[in-house]
């Protein structure tokens, strides 16, 4: 009832409250997006204005010199002396000129020629080999006389950057040419910005900043500062992008000179806040108003749903106790209408189920402790039989190997027949580790090795991480013991018995494999019945029986023992232990 009212007020005062008032809001930030965009647009075309007039200096400049007879002159010529070079340099003043004429936007102008009998005066500059693989050099000869603009370092400046008119000059009657370089005042350029309100850059085509009225982007590219894929295009207008984390208007035109093969662009960048800041105060007071008119109304239906659903809450704080399972729990509510009615007979309802789970849970405990003292007395049974027959040959084998060899072999014999004998009548209803259930089965195999001397070979090839993993006591020992009565005794040439473990996805494969007589189909038919049958009517299987269940019962269904035997071949019998996740997957080797 309480989320149906809040949803009311919601749906009634909230949303068209707030369509309203971001309608209004979008339309004053359009507004002051429009208006900024107008004055922003004026700004950069001044700007742009004023820059070009610096630009066209050099331009006009370098046209000049370009059908300069004394500049010609004096770096073709091929001089004898140093002498020759300084009085034709004193005599040459045309860069000084010009440099003294256009204080204002021209900083430097140097010349380069190859030509090895030139001096480097800082203004003509003989080319060697590492001016002429730079890049700007060669950018300047592939030009062929048309001017490109190069943000460079001047190396007569302590390698301060400006922004350099680089132009090929041709000498074709005398089949030579130079490069010069006309740096750009760059004070004239900021001089320029800072009469400016808002962020504004020169960029050049690489996204050098040349010139800006913001002092931290001096030394930066413009990638560093907008990230924005239009401006990589080299592309012209208003665009949003993200400065530093802010939502901003980017604005961007382009500087073109005559006979330019590239451009120079102006960026102005405008934030959104100061765009709308007025926009927002509006909304922030809109929003106060609305805020506090929304507290009080939320406050009122509070009070009012709490009148009504007060008890519904109680009912259904107790309703969850009983979701979570706690039957003790009372379901109580005062009244004689719906509610109460409801409540009692919830509680009723709730009485019942605790008295059935207590039922069932008393019935599962019973049945339980009967599987499980079943099970100890199934398992102090397989711990007790021990063949009669083989202790008696065991012994007559220990009896005449005393009396042929002496002593020494029989006190090893007897050692594993007392281990033997103390592990099957210790054995309790615990787990034991992979490796104690292995030290019995060599022990026995020992003793059955000692009976029939040559007639019996066995190996164990056991994977060393399997030894600590943990499992009901004598599992393995019985199927062994099977396969030396069952598969190797009446062989008279003998047999070999393999006891194998490896690691495989999910847990440990055990093969316990046998060269014996083997088993036909049908009573390799009947032994597996006999396996999934509850009733124990086959008393000579009993120890493949009780150690199939024990396996179910201990890791599940999907376990207990696997049988593939041939007929005069042999028996495998094959068993897989479950192992926690995480171990690694070691392979091992067949038998």
């Amino acid at each position: 009832m309480r989320n149906k009212l809040y949803i009311s007020f919601i749906f009634v005062v909230f949303f068209p409250v707030l369509t309203v008032g971001g309608y209004l809001t979008n339309e004053l930030r359009q507004s002051a997006l429009e208006d900024t965009k107008e004055e922003a647009l004026t700004n950069m075309e001044r700007v742009k204005e004023r820059t070009l007039a610096v630009m066209n200096v050099p331009l006009y400049v370098s046209n000049n010199l370009l059908y300069d007879l004394h500049l010609k002159n004096v770096v073709n010529t091929k001089y004898q002396t140093r002498y020759e070079v300084v009085k034709s340099y004193r005599e040459f003043d045309s860069f000084q000129e010009y440099r003294k004429l256009y204080k204002d936007e021209i900083s430097n102008i140097k010349f380069y020629m190859e030509n090895e009998t030139l001096l480097n005066n800082w203004e003509i500059i003989p080319a060697d080999k590492m001016i002429l693989n730079s890049k700007w050099y060669k950018a300047a000869i592939a030009g062929k006389g048309l001017v490109r603009w190069i943000y460079m370092d001047d190396e007569t400046k302590k390698q301060q950057k400006y922004l350099s008119l680089v132009r090929q000059i041709n000498f074709f009657d005398l089949d030579t040419s130079g490069v010069l370089v006309i740096n750009v005042n760059i004070n004239r350029f900021n001089l320029i910005l800072s009469q400016e309100s808002q962020p504004i850059m020169i960029v050049d085509d690489l996204d050098h900043i040349i010139s800006t009225n913001q002092p931290e982007y001096f030394g930066k590219k413009l990638t560093d500062i907008i990230h924005f894929e239009q401006l990589r295009e080299s592309k012209t207008g208003m665009f949003e992008g993200d400065v530093e984390g802010e939502s901003t208007q980017i604005f961007v035109d382009t500087i073109s000179t005559e006979n330019s093969l590239n451009d120079i662009r102006i960026v102005s960048i405008i934030s959104d806040e100061s765009i709308v800041g007025n926009a927002n105060k509006v909304r922030n007071m809109g929003l106060s108003v609305i805020g506090v008119s929304m507290f009080f109304a939320l406050l009122l239906i509070y009070y009012i749903s709490k009148l009504l659903s007060n008890r519904l809450i109680i009912l259904s704080d107790q309703i969850k106790q009983v979701g979570n399972r706690n039957f003790n729990t009372r379901i109580s509510i005062d009244g004689k209408d719906e509610i109460g009615q409801l409540s009692k007979q919830l509680d009723f309802m709730v009485n019942n189920t605790r008295n059935l789970l207590n039922e069932v849970y008393e019935t599962n405990r019973q049945k339980t402790l009967l599987e499980r003292k079943q099970n100890e007395i199934k398992f102090k049974m397989m711990a007790s039989q021990i063949n009669p027959h083989f202790l008696f040959n065991t012994l007559e084998s220990i009896r005449m190997k005393a009396h042929l060899n002496g002593e020494k072999e029989i006190s090893q014999v007897v050692k594993l027949l007392g281990k033997l004998m103390r592990n099957s009548i210790e054995v309790g209803t615990g787990k034991v580790t992979l490796g104690n259930e292995l030290n019995v089965v060599q022990s026995y195999l020992q003793i059955q090795k000692f009976r029939y001397g040559d007639r019996l070979t066995y190996e164990l090839m056991i994977d060393p991480l399997s030894k600590t993993v943990l499992i009901p006591p004598l599992i393995i020992q019985p199927i062994v013991e099977n396969a030396v009565i069952h598969g190797l005794e009446n062989s008279r040439s003998g047999g070999h018995v393999c006891v194998e473990t490896k690691a495989i996805e999910g847990g440990i494969l055990v093969h316990i494999t046998d060269n014996g007589v083997g088993i036909n189909e049908e009573k390799q038919e009947a032994i597996s019945k006999m396996l999934h049958e509850q009733n124990q009517h086959d008393e000579e299987r009993i120890g493949l029986k009780n150690v199939h269940q024990r396996l179910q019962l201990t890791f599940g269904e999907k376990t207990g023992l696997s049988i593939d035997s041939k007929l005069n071949t042999g028996t495998k019998i094959s068993f897989v232990i479950p192992l926690e996740e995480g171990r690694k997957d070691v392979k091992g080797h067949d038998c």
